[in-house]
């Protein structure tokens, strides 16, 4: 008998505690009203591709979702301060990280006993937008295609300087793709900014760099360097007359500095459904794409697992080179 009566509880039971229960979180919830959100950015502020791309997002996003974007700005370690306190940051749906292609695919190969795990510690929300490396020589070089460079590249071994903004960075790594791939051999320079760079490219004491198209479209469309080859599948915005890797049969030559978002892991899956639906109506938006575009950026978007995929591999490819060649900071 009391096993009879138990039984005819359990339905009751059931019925009583979804009555009793909240209704489930949605995404159109979140924001709650009144609420700011917090974006970390690892780079100082105010200056920096990376910089202004999560300020354009955070004013554009701030719009649509009625609440107030907050930049905190933690720069140092090549992205590592930054994340490291992203990381740290409740999992509230209220703290998120602006972060980019270094700091999150390179680093975990470049320095031992990292702080985080861009992988196990966060969340994917969805790629932003990507910035390709672009190789420029000096006007001097006797090379005017891609082909002609690496023929003469490989017939002149350790006679060919590039520069870089530092070991490990995109433009560092992108020369050290390219040597593997061609099996050329060149000296690495490394300057503190690009700028720096960029004038001893012009000046010849290097003879190319595999700079950032944001860093150098200038000096190419007036002259001052000539661009043989965007390291991408699609043309850059900012040089739309330059031809990619991909057009020239490189595939494998693919190299650029991608932008996304993510959240603490264990970040309430509304807040990150909406950012993620919210960010991708404004990469969207034909004014978003033109500011980007003139940056020479390129929109991305898409799904948290296409980011979680790109993560992946990202870092499977630059964590093998970055082994292969031996690469280490100090």
């Amino acid at each position: 008998m009391l096993l009879r009566r138990t039984a005819a509880l359990i339905p009751l039971l059931a019925w009583s505690a979804l009555v009793a229960a909240p209704p489930a979180a949605h995404a159109q919830d979140w924001p709650a009203a009144g609420k700011t959100i917090t974006l970390t950015v690892p780079a100082p502020g105010g200056s920096g591709t990376g910089d202004t791309i999560a300020r354009v997002l955070a004013e554009e996003m701030g719009k649509r979702l009625k609440t107030t974007f907050v930049i905190d700005n933690k720069a140092g370690a090549n992205g590592n301060i930054g994340a490291a306190a992203a990381a740290q940051n409740p999992p509230d749906g209220y703290h998120f990280l602006f972060s980019w292609a270094g700091t999150l695919s390179v680093n975990p190969s470049l320095y031992k006993n990292m702080a985080f795990d861009p992988q196990r510690d966060f969340a994917p929300i969805g790629l932003v937008a990507e910035v390709p490396n672009i190789l420029v020589v000096n006007n001097d070089l006797p090379a005017r295609d891609v082909a002609e460079f690496a023929r003469y590249a490989k017939a002149n071994p350790g006679k060919l300087s590039f520069g870089s903004t530092g070991i490990g960075s995109s433009m560092h790594l992108a020369a050290e793709l390219f040597m593997r791939e061609q099996g050329a051999q060149m000296v690495h320079i490394p300057f503190n900014n690009p700028g720096n760079a960029n004038t001893n490219l012009i000046s010849g004491e290097i003879q190319l760099m595999f700079q950032l198209v944001t860093g150098v479209a200038t000096q190419v469309k007036a002259g001052r360097v000539r661009a043989l080859a965007v390291m991408s599948t699609q043309r850059s915005p900012a040089l739309p007359d330059v031809p990619t890797m991909a057009e020239l049969g490189q595939p494998k030559l693919m190299s650029s500095t991608w932008f996304a978002l993510l959240a603490p892991k264990g970040t309430p899956q509304p807040a990150i459904d909406r950012m993620n639906a919210v960010a991708n109506e404004v990469l969207a938006d034909p004014a978003v794409k033109q500011r980007l575009a003139t940056m020479g950026a390129s929109t991305l978007g898409g799904t948290p697992k296409q980011l979680a995929d790109h993560l992946a591999a990202e870092t499977e490819k630059w964590g093998r080179l970055v082994r292969d060649a031996k690469i280490t900071v100090q």
